[in-house]
């Protein structure tokens, strides 16, 4: 692809039609002209340049001198930058202003009812435990052995958790993820045995429990050019109460020991 049909194709990403896209960049490319002389430098109809340019002009990308032939003059790139994201912005304000709408109509009964959910991907999942430790209110139980899976996100969600006043802990057989959070006040450490650990050392990703109707579970897993990670997760559920209490049991009474 050159980077003529690049541009094109990043133009209707911003919400041009084709047309649109390449009548804006033929007058980018003449500076300014008639419907026939924007014919004569892209693919275009010429009875399909005045609507296209009818168009550019309601976005503010071009401008029109109402003269014997009509003429057209694209606006400067930073102006018409500056435009194009405007509308973009408030495009995506309203589509998610929206979708906020639509989902608070579901209300907290319905909430209530998710049972658990499965999410695919290190990136994804990550996320999904900066978000889940921000609803805490009580206590947040982080395990992980692994270093790569303790993003600075991640560390920094446990930080401020704990700075709100929630009791945190982090548990793990590595030293290395104690040192992490050695010298952030609030949040305390439990060194466990690998002999101890709740499944294949190799398998073991990341658990997460939140005061005492949320849970996150993952497991790693590789194919034949990467490592894998999946999670299963749930709040306020049946299941979500019978894991915590026994995760909880269990790391009383490892703490006990």
């Amino acid at each position: 692809m050159s980077d003529h049909d690049d541009a094109i194709a990043a133009l209707k990403r911003l919400g041009l039609s084709s047309y649109e896209a390449r009548v804006f960049v033929a007058l980018q490319r003449i500076g300014r002209g008639s419907a026939r002389d924007v014919d004569r430098v892209t693919e275009v109809p010429r009875s399909q340049v005045y609507g296209a340019a009818e168009n550019l002009e309601e976005r503010g990308l071009i401008d029109v001198q109402q003269s014997d032939p009509i003429q057209y003059r694209a606006v400067a790139l930073d102006e018409a930058r500056n435009r194009l994201r405007d509308r973009l912005d408030a495009a995506e304000n309203r589509a998610f202003s929206y979708l906020e709408t639509v989902r608070n109509e579901l209300g907290s009964e319905e909430e209530a009812k998710e049972d658990i959910w499965t999410i695919e991907g290190r990136e994804t999942i990550t996320d999904r435990l900066v978000g889940l430790v921000g609803e805490t209110e009580e206590r947040v139980v982080f395990g992980t052995d692994g270093e790569s899976l303790l993003s600075p996100a991640l560390v920094a969600s446990l930080a401020d958790a704990a700075a709100s006043g929630a009791q945190v802990v982090v548990v793990s057989a590595n030293p290395a993820i104690h040192e992490r959070f050695a010298a952030i006040d609030g949040v305390s450490t439990a060194a466990i045995d690998s002999a101890m650990e709740m499944g294949p050392s190799d398998r073991s990703g990341r658990v997460l429990i939140v005061d005492s109707d949320i849970v996150l579970v993952s497991v790693l897993g590789e194919t034949a050019h990467t490592r894998t990670e999946t999670a299963i997760w749930s709040a306020n559920t049946g299941f979500a109460s019978v894991f915590v209490g026994l995760f909880e049991e269990w790391l009383d009474e490892f703490l006990d020991d």
